[in-house]
């Protein structure tokens, strides 16, 4: 049997365990480990195991806990409700005030989590149920709260980031710096969407009541003030870092430390918010740390096999195709598995295989790991499938059925491919902050 033909049987056996609902680590895994026994005998043994001191030794990594840790610490100690509550205030007066407040809060929980779960749980929990009490159609705020929490996967300090830099040997710290632009368009559009739309339809976004509105000038300071602690937090985080004062992993236990000395000082750090922040943490921690060794166990036996050298001549010398329609494809692959697969798992199910294609192509690998966030965001929530669809029919009230999420979120998703096409056009969106403070 072929090099190409043993790679294909391992990649559709692998396909067809997740189809099945097996865990994702495990379908990766084990189609990994069973046909490095059966190519290489006792040999192929040592591939998981080095696979294991590889990530171990990932210095880098350590960063993933710790961002976790310090988004579920806002997030379990109500710091992110404080958030809301200002922005409640301060942007009800507007037209659609709530909804453009619901973005920027998610995207300052993503600025606190880097997961698109915890902005869909905050937004789903906190800001749903109060944009629909207030009368705003239900079929624009479920699309802006899934639209919104999915910037947590592109705004820093973003976890698919960071798996993203291990697996394409990337810098972190310069692919982070690569999402903030895109991230920060990407939220204006949708903003100035929401703003346009409620001004020309207000009943779909109205302001809040004149008895609501008149808030005392004290009372308003002192919301901006308990609004503005988690956000300092991460500006001083991720400030040290730019500054070159704190390493990427010092100012992850930065954060994590801040977390905690703010939910102290508001003296929400009780016994069971830290027993649920902890538990979290390390169900979430653990779940990448085995994505993750699987990947690299499967990527090892990719490479081993020569699989990537034959994709690369397949599409370039047999189809013929220009190194653009190659990238084109890909991303079309991507929204493809997003019907039925995570961020994660899409990115070390391909990323061994597309990374290397990538760069034989003559693309930047930062540029091309915000096109990949970019397109996980899209691949989330786009229909039958989409991972965020399903989270947010989990979230929401019974008056919202899938039918009503369905609709809500296309012209998110033309907004966000909208985005998309910008960034591919003009790659100096993605890279003009990682070029201005790297001087790469």
């Amino acid at each position: 049997m072929s090099h190409e033909m043993i790679a294909l049987l391992m990649f559709s056996s692998m396909m067809l365990m997740l189809l099945t609902g097996q865990r994702v680590f495990a379908a990766i895994g084990s189609v990994a480990v069973i046909a490095a026994l059966l190519l290489w005998g006792d040999g192929g043994s040592e591939m998981a195991f080095s696979a294991a001191m590889k990530l171990m030794k990932w210095y880098p990594l350590l960063t993933l806990p710790l961002f976790i840790y310090m988004g579920f610490m806002l997030s379990e100690s109500g710091i992110a409700n404080d958030l809301y509550e200002m922005f409640h205030v301060w942007f009800g007066p507007l037209k659609g005030g709530l909804a453009i407040g619901t973005i920027v809060l998610m995207v300052a929980v993503s600025a606190m989590n880097g997961l698109s779960v915890a902005g869909m749980a905050i937004g789903a929990s906190i800001a749903l149920p109060e944009l629909l009490r207030r009368g705003y159609d239900k079929i624009m705020v479920t699309g802006v709260i899934q639209a919104g929490s999915s910037l947590g996967i592109l705004v820093p300090p973003s976890v698919v980031l960071v798996l993203y830099g291990m697996i394409a040997r990337q810098p972190v710290g310069q692919l982070w710096l690569a999402g903030v632009i895109p991230g920060l368009m990407m939220a204006g559009m949708f903003i100035l969407y929401i703003a346009i739309r409620c001004h020309f339809q207000p009943h779909l976004g109205p302001t809040l009541p004149a008895e609501e509105r008149q808030v005392p000038l004290r009372e308003k300071i002192r919301l901006l003030r308990a609004g503005i602690l988690p956000l300092m937090i991460f500006f001083c985080m991720t400030g040290l870092f730019l500054m070159g004062v704190t390493s990427l992993v010092e100012s992850s236990a930065v954060g994590a430390l801040a977390a905690t000395v703010a939910a102290l000082l508001k003296r929400r750090l009780t016994a069971q918010v830290m027993e649920e922040t902890l538990r979290k943490t390390l169900a979430i921690s653990c779940m990448f740390m085995w994505i993750i060794l699987a990947a690299l166990c499967f990527g090892a036996v990719f490479d081993g096999l020569g699989a990537v050298r034959a994709i690369e001549g397949f599409f370039l010398e047999q189809l013929g195709l220009g190194p653009w329609q190659v990238l084109i494809l890909m991303q079309l692959s991507f929204l493809l598995m997003g019907t039925f697969l995570d961020d994660t798992a899409m990115l070390v199910i391909v990323a061994p295989l597309y990374v290397p294609l990538v760069a034989a192509l003559g693309f930047d690998l930062i540029w091309y790991g915000v096109l990949y966030t970019i397109t996980c965001q899209i691949a989330y929530m786009t229909p039958p499938f989409g991972y965020n669809l399903f989270l947010m029919r989990a979230m929401a009230p019974p008056e919202i059925g899938l039918r009503d999420i369905y609709i809500s979120i296309i012209p998110f998703v033309l907004i966000m491919a909208l985005a998309l096409a910008l960034v591919m056009i003009f790659p100096q969106i993605a890279l003009w902050l990682p070029d201005l403070h790297y001087g790469r």
